[in-house]
């Protein structure tokens, strides 16, 4: 089991990658991001396969869609944007350069494992970043194979050797102490609330996000049989682990038949008021949510619950009356069980999708389905979440994979949810941007900076991280041996040179040896 000491031994070698992938060029990223973003996509069917039979969770064939999505289809989303080269404003005489993060302590969920590891690591390579993964326990396997998958990758296309690293063995007490590491510059947090305030209060700097509860709305002018499909697919898709699935179903009364109609025929489930009971009493037997149920079918867990639906179905859906906080069906469950209520108008409807948002999943998202520009704006503008999805399923809208929101699999919740960021976790929120002001009188003329880059190209392999002959775990690849032989020290315009990386060398024992007395 990795201990403390290895950890922190981890994030050291990281600092090194860090640092020395800070002075790489726009092409050279932009190479390694390519080559890493192939090879999860390569693997995207296999990780999906090795996600759900670890962790019992979800759906293969959508775990693939997601993979994807969070593989090449991040790298298409943001091809073209450069978040490496300076950036010159003439008019305001300002000459921006962009300053990575450094160490990114990367902690993935349980729910969609493999997906949140292409994502982060991906955002973190784009920046210039470091990362270092640490999964939940129960999809360290997934989630530690595909890292590697990306290091590896990574490392091949010439991006420095530790660049991507995987905690193998993830526990609770190591994952605090990597929060807490002065090593670790920014810790970018998916999971459950616990971990989120852990990650907040650490110490370091943290990009954490809250939980989701999501109403969604169908008035009186949308089209419902659309509407049905949509959210039953949504429902549906990976089973609901995604945090942006729909919770709370609110139908304005004049068309609730009508709804209750196309859910039936678009494979939901509606179940009577003593099925309702029993679900709920099975669902939250001790005033809580049984974690069983998370990401398990809806047949799965009808029975789980004594009742008896069709194996094809898709989603439960559970009547019930008020939304209160006293109403477990409407709290967030993670699972294609959908709570439903009504409501005689558009306003109540309006205050029924805030009551929902009060109860849980203040900041994060909400749906509606209408073609009233007016209600979606009262909606909006009412329901106090930060991304509202509009006649698409919520699942995939808010989360990206279906609008042009920013695709994420980190979904943040602003000040009313307690986080840091309020929108979509992308690249630019890992990276500061060191500004060069000009003196704004006219007669202060600015200087020419077209085509001049701090950054350039490594001209060669680059070396493996040093380490100690006693270090078991680190014997070099036959691949770095090799190119150690044919390029023992790369020297390129600008490189320390030997004596200098033999000082910052002496200077990383000291360092180690201080940490280690800390302890």
């Amino acid at each position: 089991m990795t201990n403390v000491a290895q950890a922190g031994h981890m994030l050291e070698r990281a600092r090194w990658a860090a640092a020395a992938y800070a002075e790489y060029d726009a092409a050279t990223v932009t190479d390694i991001v390519n080559a890493v973003a192939d090879a999860g996509y390569a693997q995207a069917e296999r990780f999906a396969a090795e996600a759900v039979a670890e962790t019992g969770m979800g759906v293969v064939a959508d775990k693939v869609i997601k993979n994807r999505a969070c593989s090449r289809g991040i790298v298409d989303f943001y091809r073209g944007e450069d978040f490496v080269s300076p950036r010159i404003d003439e008019a305001r005489k300002i000459v921006e350069l962009p300053r990575p993060a450094g160490v990114v302590l990367a902690l993935t969920p349980t729910t969609n494992p493999v997906a949140t590891v292409y994502f982060k690591v991906i955002l973190a390579l784009m920046t210039r970043n470091a990362v270092v993964v640490a999964p939940h326990p129960r999809a360290k396997q997934c989630s530690a194979d595909a890292a590697r998958v990306l290091a590896e990758a990574a490392v091949a296309a010439g991006a420095p050797d530790g660049v991507v690293q995987v905690i193998e063995e993830p526990s609770i007490p190591l994952v605090q102490a990597l929060m807490a590491d002065e090593r670790t510059d920014v810790i970018v947090a998916t999971g459950g609330t616990g971990v989120v305030r852990a990650a907040y209060a650490s110490g370091n700097p943290a990009l954490g996000v809250g939980p989701g509860n999501v109403p969604v709305f169908v008035d009186a002018s949308a089209d419902v049989a659309a509407a049905a499909k949509r959210i039953v697919d949504s429902k549906a898709f990976d089973n609901s682990v995604l945090c942006t699935n729909e919770s709370v179903l609110i139908a304005e009364d004049s068309i609730a038949d009508k709804l209750r109609g196309a859910l039936t025929r678009a494979g939901a489930h509606i179940l009577d008021e003593d099925g309702a009971r029993r679900l709920r009493a099975y669902m939250f037997a001790d005033g809580h949510l049984n974690t069983d149920v998370v990401g398990r079918d809806a047949a799965w867990i009808a029975g789980q619950a004594g009742l008896r639906v069709t194996p094809k179905t898709r989603v439960l859906v559970a009547p019930f009356t008020d939304v209160v906080a006293e109403e477990m069906l409407a709290h967030e469950k993670l699972s294609p069980v959908l709570g439903m209520t009504t409501a005689a108008d558009t306003a109540r409807g309006i205050r029924a999708a805030r009551a929902v948002v009060r109860i849980g999943g203040a900041g994060h998202s909400a749906a509606i389905h209408s073609e009233n520009p007016a209600v979606i704006t009262d909606f909006a503008a009412q329901v106090p979440v930060l991304r509202v999805s509009v006649n698409v399923g919520n699942s995939t809208g808010s989360s990206g994979l279906d609008t042009n929101l920013a695709p994420s699999m980190t979904i943040g919740t602003g000040f009313v949810g307690r986080s840091s960021i309020g929108e979509n976790l992308q690249p630019h929120n890992l990276v500061n941007w060191a500004r060069v002001a000009y003196n704004r009188e006219p007669g202060v003329v600015m200087g020419n900076f077209a085509g001049i880059n701090p950054w350039r190209s490594p001209a060669g392999p680059v070396p493996e991280y040093p380490r100690a002959s006693n270090d078991r775990d680190g014997a070099p690849s036959r691949t770095s041996i090799e190119a150690r032989r044919s390029n023992p020290i790369v020297n390129r315009p600008g490189d320390p040179g030997l004596d200098a990386l033999r000082a910052e060398l002496r200077a990383l024992v000291v360092e180690e040896l201080a940490q280690l007395i800390k302890r």
